[in-house]
């Protein structure tokens, strides 16, 4: 009949690539039928209890105590397992020579000072009193580690990007500098495509599709999954499309992640379009706008977005930085399919959209239809014409919102559809092209006013002859709704400022060199991969124990 014995080693820290092999290695001796080999924390514990691993005794073990757990055939095979964990965890803890190993992050740094960079794998409970201190000694840092808060995350990320520095992560498991994987990467050939991502697989993915369609890596940088959430405010990915901007080895940047929220897509892809770099977008289950918008490339999936960026390296670069226009858009349209296309393309870059025709987070207008923020009315729709002709017939609607918006001083851009052909007003720019006049002429603040004409050169209204008085009034005329939109889009998109000082163009040259505090066989994996690298022998403060390590934590400050 099967036994189950157990022990406890207080204090015996070890990680979990270590615990792994132990656990292996007990496994595969003759009559042991299960083990759990687990640092104490409540998690582990439930998951030994599932495999009817956990004992009274081990119930009682702390986090920072190891617990060994043998199911064996007899007591007697139980008792040999047992026995032989020392030996075991001897023979699996160090294999990096002594001369690269360090017991602190100051001694670490004075040993290495060419590192610039710090990959943190300790468990999340300890991890960011090491991302602090790896910060105040001006190191970059990859935080691996997960089970981090999210009130810390943003806290270091503030605190790096004071510094200059980048904090990439939580749960950051891929970056790649100069060829040289930290974390989880592959190998892959030297490029000219840059990587952003708050997806570590999916940044593994895009550099896979990029080496094997023929292309090569410059740098890949993770950002950590929660950095586009709006209480994070996309600090880290921010810095690294800026870095990556003035890089000289970088002339593509490609980024990858879930959808973020729609105030933080508007920031990102003003800023996107303000690198100077052409950029390819892929945020996994998101509807894009179109193909191509704004001056970004949105692709469709992994591959395609890596297909994306090699077409575009051997392409010349046809992105502009354009000057911005302050101010609100204010939409006034007489067709409501291109109100509503205009809004579904808009909101991607102009958040908050106000519409009566809204469509995902565009939010409906007022009840009395006043323009606020950023306006698009669709006066064709049912609440317009009780008792009033269609506004494709009669612009006088029309014409007395485009006045009445002129005169706001919050309005930068105003957008109007003319739409040609039969039924339609025989003449619509003889009307509204003097109300465009006056409305540049008695504007507060600079406008510019936006029409999009819809029409045939045989439809009876002339679509050139309408095209020219618009023009000679003072508007910029587009054939399709896209294509203002897109406009609109580069010009009007809020500006994205990188929070505090800019990285520093060093962090990516040559030598790659990284203080690895946790997981040795990331220490291991920077040796292979010809960086050079020390390992810090790190073990939980204070014994793990979480009283005394508060108390440590203020004597500190104090």
């Amino acid at each position: 009949m099967s036994v189950i014995l157990s022990e406890i080693r207080p204090g015996a820290y070890f990680d979990s690539v270590i615990l792994m092999q132990m656990q292996k290695s007990l496994l595969e001796l003759p009559g042991v039928l299960d083990v759990g080999v687990v640092m104490g924390t409540e998690a582990n514990k439930s998951i030994l209890e599932q495999s009817g691993l956990l004992s009274s005794e081990t119930k009682t073990a702390k986090s920072d105590d190891l617990i060994v757990a043998i199911k064996a055939q007899d007591r007697e095979i139980g008792k040999r397992a047992i026995s032989q964990v020392e030996n075991l965890s001897k023979r699996a803890s160090s294999t990096v020579a002594n001369e690269y190993v360090a017991n602190s992050l100051k001694t670490a740094a004075r040993m290495r000072p060419d590192a610039k960079f710090v990959l943190v794998s300790v468990p999340g409970i300890y991890a960011a009193e090491i991302v602090h201190e790896a910060l105040e000694l001006g190191k970059h840092v990859i935080l691996y580690s997960d089970n981090v808060s999210i009130e810390e995350e943003i806290d270091l990320k503030q605190r790096a990007s004071q510094k200059g520095l980048m904090m990439m992560g939580a749960d950051c498991g891929t970056v790649m500098i100069n060829g040289v994987g930290l974390g989880f990467a592959n190998r892959v050939r030297p490029g000219k495509i840059g990587l952003i991502g708050a997806s570590g697989t999916g940044l593994q993915s895009i550099m896979t599709h990029i080496h094997n369609l023929g292309g090569g890596v410059s740098h890949a940088i993770g950002t950590g999954g929660r950095d586009l959430q709006m209480d994070v405010g996309a600090i880290t990915t921010i810095q690294g499309l800026n870095l990556l901007s003035r890089d000289p080895g970088t002339k593509v940047i490609v980024m990858v992640s879930k959808p973020p929220s729609p105030e933080v897509t508007s920031r990102l892809l003003s800023y996107i379009r303000r690198i100077g770099k052409p950029a390819v977008l892929y945020y996994i289950g998101y509807a894009a706008p179109g193909r191509k918008f704004a001056g970004t490339r949105f692709a469709g999936s992994l591959r395609d977005a890596a297909l994306s960026a090699i077409k575009l390296v051997d392409e010349e670069s046809d992105t502009q930085i354009p000057e911005t226009i302050d101010g609100n858009l204010r939409g006034i349209f007489s067709g409501g399919t291109l109100a509503y296309e205009a809004t579904l393309r808009l909101q991607a870059t102009l958040n908050p959209l106000y519409s009566n025709v809204p469509v995902q987070s565009a939010q409906p207008l007022p009840e009395d239809f006043s323009g606020v923020g950023h306006t698009i009315v669709d006066l064709g729709s049912d609440e317009f014409t009780v008792g009033r002709l269609h506004p494709m017939i009669d612009n006088d609607l029309r014409v007395r919102y485009i006045k009445k918006e002129a005169l706001d001083p919050n309005v930068g851009v105003l957008l109007l559809d003319v739409v040609l052909g039969y039924g339609a007003h025989p003449d619509p720019a003889s009307e509204l092209a003097p109300a465009i006049e006056y409305a540049i002429r008695n504007s507060v603040g600079d406008l510019e006013v936006v029409a999009i004409v819809l029409g045939t050169e045989d439809d009876p209204q002339d679509v050139e002859r309408q095209i020219v008085k618009l023009n000679d009034a003072g508007a910029l005329v587009f054939r399709s709704t896209s294509e203002a939109a897109d406009y609109i889009s580069v010009r009007m998109a809020p500006k994205a400022q990188v929070l505090g000082k800019q990285v520093s163009l060093e962090s990516l040259q040559p030598p790659t060199s990284i203080i690895n505090v946790g997981l040795e066989s990331f220490y291991n994996s920077l040796i292979y991969q010809g960086a050079k690298a020390i390992q810090i022998n790190w073990k939980p403060p204070a014994g793990g124990d979480q009283k005394l390590m508060a108390i440590l934590k203020r004597m500190k400050t104090n």
